[in-house]
């Protein structure tokens, strides 16, 4: 078996499972539409290969043993004006809920580290710039990872640089309080309100003091070094999933992009587990 297949016949249960109509015909029957276990399946082979609507559609047409996998013949694949409009479907707490599920295929650990990186946004027209004002070039993308087996447990997007990052954090181990025995940060997360939220989120927080007195160092020597020093394993991660799946979003509007941006951590855990 191919590492594509491998792929989808992970992606295919999982869509099915979080979007909850495994039941139905993936393909439109009688005028109705596609099953969104299979538009999910779709986008996420989309991003898995890194080419366009048309692109992805043309080379599915050439791989009827995949396009059987998600339930479909090539006859029944759907126009690349379908497949993108499709995409405004997905919400992004489904996206969460994938990448959640994804995530458990690695059985993570419960020790997690948190960073932010930024995404380009696909190069565009100067006219279609100034006609959309299209003025965000980067998006700021913060994401909690599992230390030990490299996966990516939950992603926050931003199109904006404002807002601390000790903030985001807050919100995003919030989000996974049950998941989490402890979070790692570098020093840009220094913020006492942070540490304060995260005991009594029952999560140790393994972030280094910025010395400004004595007590500071006392206050580092206490820190459990050896998960502390995981924390660069963000770095590996947003490093490996700009070089597989590419550095800049294709989708114009920031909704979009978030979404874009979730799926692929999506892709790229079950990237991981599958290899």
């Amino acid at each position: 078996m191919t590492q594509i297949s491998r792929f989808i016949s992970e992606i295919v249960p999982i869509s099915q499972r979080v979007t909850g109509d495994g039941d139905e015909s993936a393909a439109p029957e009688g005028g109705g539409g596609f099953a969104d276990y299979a538009l999910v399946s779709l986008h996420c082979l989309r991003i898995y290969l890194n080419t366009s609507y048309r692109m992805t559609i043309d080379l599915l047409k050439e791989m009827p043993q995949i396009t059987g996998e998600i339930g479909l013949d090539a006859a029944d694949l759907p126009a690349p004006s379908t497949l993108c409009k499709a995409f405004d479907q997905i919400s992004m707490s489904v996206c969460r809920v994938l990448l959640r599920q994804s995530a458990q295929l690695h059985d993570p650990s419960k020790h997690g580290a948190i960073d932010a990186t930024f995404y380009e946004r696909s190069a565009a027209s100067r006219h279609y710039c100034q006609r959309i004002s299209y003025r965000v070039q980067k998006l700021k993308v913060t994401k909690l990872v599992d230390t030990d087996s490299q996966a990516v447990l939950d992603v926050h997007c931003s199109t904006n640089r404002k807002g601390s990052d000790a903030d985001l954090a807050e919100q995003v181990a919030r989000r996974n309080a049950g998941d989490l025995r402890s979070l790692s940060a570098d020093k840009g997360y220094d913020k006492q309100s942070l540490r304060e939220s995260l005991r009594d989120l029952g999560i140790r927080p393994l972030i280094k003091h910025r010395i400004f007195a004595p007590y500071d160092h006392a206050h580092n020597a206490r820190i459990d070094e050896q998960h502390y020093n995981q924390r660069s394993m963000t770095e590996t991660v947003n490093s490996a999933v700009k070089r597989s799946l590419g550095f800049a979003v294709r989708a114009r509007s920031w909704f979009r992009e978030f979404r874009e941006i979730a799926l692929m951590c999506v892709v790229y855990n079950i990237k991981r587990a599958v290899k």
